[in-house]
């Protein structure tokens, strides 16, 4: 190694989950925002604490923390809109009726067995018992008895927290360590222990950012594609010829596309204690329009992936080497806001790779990673590398929730003095002139740098022109002035929720089917809720399903995602 080079790396933990929430009843039809905060808000946070000198920027969505909040109010008060929690709480279980059975039979066995069951063989036995028994209708399950659910529902609470809770709070030891005949005082402790831990999240955050340690940063609203709400056609600019929607356009994209930003900066400001100084938008999907609607809003940084930055180079006759990824770049067309580029390699050796590796060996080769890119690196120069993906859907298919493997990655960086973390608005800070100029952005997300994920196919298609459709209709009530002030206020909310990305995701054959059919449903039931605040008829087309997509079966949350 020449004397004295060094390298910088950021991470970025993006932490998000859909709005899961009937906005008709109130109910919350997924469990993933409580269960990802008891699990994986609460240990990411925790391997922060333990390690003051690795640096991070921490991603917050909006509705994530909408949710979050909803669910620390359902605790103060201890009234659960959340089948499982209220559940839990009850008194007894020996009177479920079917669907309750049949909703705690489909979803407290979780579909990863080898880390989330197997490990533990009290748990393990509930799934053997309930084995001769599967797939043979209500007639059988009714056997089964209030002991049985009542210790399926503690259990699955156990294994959805977090390793560091584990081993801070000794009621977690001793209910695992009891295993069985779990009782009502023992359910009531944990739903207790549940809400502190959930109450605990943001000001932990706001913590670590205070002491310097975190950079916060944020997503527009409610994480909508928000190059796609601009203008459909940049879906064209990374695929020339990929169909699309047959409304031209979303109407009114713009201003929308404002608002989402707007209510984000006002959000973090509210909940941190200032607006957040870059974004990583939905998807890591970016344009020039949208980087420059950044920028008049304040944004100094937003991020983005690796073969957007490739597709960008080519159109501008450029190359795609390694090098150009170790600085950040502004827009020719849009100056104002520098945009980071993740480094997919490495982002996904943790996302995808690292899960099946020994955590010491991981954490060995992801630093001897970066020494490589050191060496390379010209003489003089100390490259930066961009870390950036999911902050809570990776770590379940790791032992003990990657625990080990953070264990030694943070104190492994912590010991190269070569190595430095550092976050978006501290390097750009310590390096005013630092960022290389791109003369022009292919549009794009960080998934294959396209938008394919989003728009194309026929279903896809179908959910974008529906919500077109129902955008139409919200303008032209608006505009008729029909609705007071907070009619208005409420249509406009659930439009938010409309917009969001993950609608469009999950239509698609390569998705699990449950989980195709329960986005599909939840979608057309917010654009039916918004129909009805607008004070219209709901069309017929919305009690059409969308999808009839989906294989295999769901193993639980937004599995999704690497970043």
């Amino acid at each position: 190694m020449e004397a004295g080079k060094k390298i910088e790396l950021i991470f970025l933990w993006h932490m998000h989950q859909p709005d899961y929430r009937d906005h008709v009843t109130g109910e919350f039809r997924r469990p993933w925002t409580y269960l990802h905060g008891l699990k994986d808000y609460t240990d990411m946070a925790g391997h922060l604490e333990r390690h003051p000198q690795v640096r991070a920027v921490v991603n917050f969505v909006p509705v994530l923390l909408d949710q979050i909040e909803d669910y620390v109010e359902q605790f103060d008060r201890g009234e659960f809109r959340d089948p499982l929690l209220r559940l839990l709480a009850r008194e007894s279980l020996d009177r479920l009726d079917a669907g309750e059975r049949r909703l705690l039979l489909a979803t407290c066995f979780p579909g990863n067995h080898l880390r989330m069951v197997a490990p533990y063989p009290r748990f393990e036995r509930l799934r053997e018992l309930f084995r001769p028994v599967e797939g043979q209708g209500p007639a059988v399950t009714d056997y089964l008895s209030g002991a049985f659910f009542a210790d399926l529902l503690v259990w699955y609470h156990l294994v959805w927290t977090g390793e560091t809770e584990r081993r801070s709070r000794a009621l977690l030891a001793e209910l695992m360590t009891k295993g069985e005949g779990f009782t009502l005082a023992d359910r009531r402790r944990l739903l207790d222990m549940m809400g502190d831990a959930l109450r605990g999240l943001v000001p932990r955050y706001r913590a670590l950012a205070e002491r310097g340690q975190v950079e916060l940063s944020a997503t527009p609203d409610t994480h909508p594609l928000a190059p796609l709400l601009l203008d459909f056609a940049s879906a064209r600019e990374a695929l020339p010829d990929l169909p699309l929607p047959h409304a031209h356009f979303y109407p009114g994209g713009r201003s929308r596309v404002d608002r989402h930003i707007a209510l984000a900066r006002e959000s973090h400001a509210r909940r941190f204690g200032r607006p957040p100084a870059g974004m990583w938008p939905a998807e890591g999907a970016v344009s020039a329009a949208l980087l420059q609607q950044l920028a008049t809003q304040g944004c100094r940084w937003a991020a983005s992936s690796q073969a957007v930055l490739v597709h960008s180079l080519h159109a501008c006759g450029g190359g795609d080497g390694d090098a150009a990824l170790r600085r950040p770049w502004r827009v020719e067309a849009a100056p104002g806001t520098a945009v980071f580029f993740r480094d997919e390699k490495l982002s996904d050796l943790i996302g995808f790779e690292y899960a099946k590796w020994h955590g010491r060996d991981a954490a060995r080769h992801f630093v001897d990673q970066l020494a490589h890119i050191r060496d390379a690196a010209p003489a003089g120069e100390t490259p930066l590398v961009c870390v950036f993906l999911d902050g809570e859907n990776a770590w379940e298919h790791y032992p003990y929730n990657a625990y080990f493997f953070f264990e030694d990655l943070y104190g492994l960086i912590a010991e190269q003095p070569w190595l430095s973390t550092t976050t978006c608005a501290d390097w750009l800070a310590r390096h005013p002139e630092g960022c290389k100029s791109l003369p022009r952005l292919v549009a794009g997300s960080w998934v294959y740098g396209t938008f394919s994920t989003w728009i194309g196919e026929p279903d896809k298609n179908r959910a974008w022109d529906l919500l077109c459709d129902a955008k139409q209709a919200y303008d032209l009530v608006m505009a008729g002035g029909r609705l007071d002030a907070p009619a208005q206020a409420a249509a406009e909310a659930q439009l938010a929720v409309c917009e969001g990305s993950d609608w469009f995701w999950w239509f698609g054959d390569y998705n699990p089917r449950e989980a195709v059919e329960s986005f599909d449903a939840l979608y057309r039931a917010n654009l039916a809720r918004l129909y009805e605040l607008l004070r219209l008829p709901r069309p017929p087309q919305l009690d059409v399903r969308l999808s009839t997509g989906g294989g295999m079966a769901e193993g639980g949350g937004t599995m999704r995602r690497a970043s």
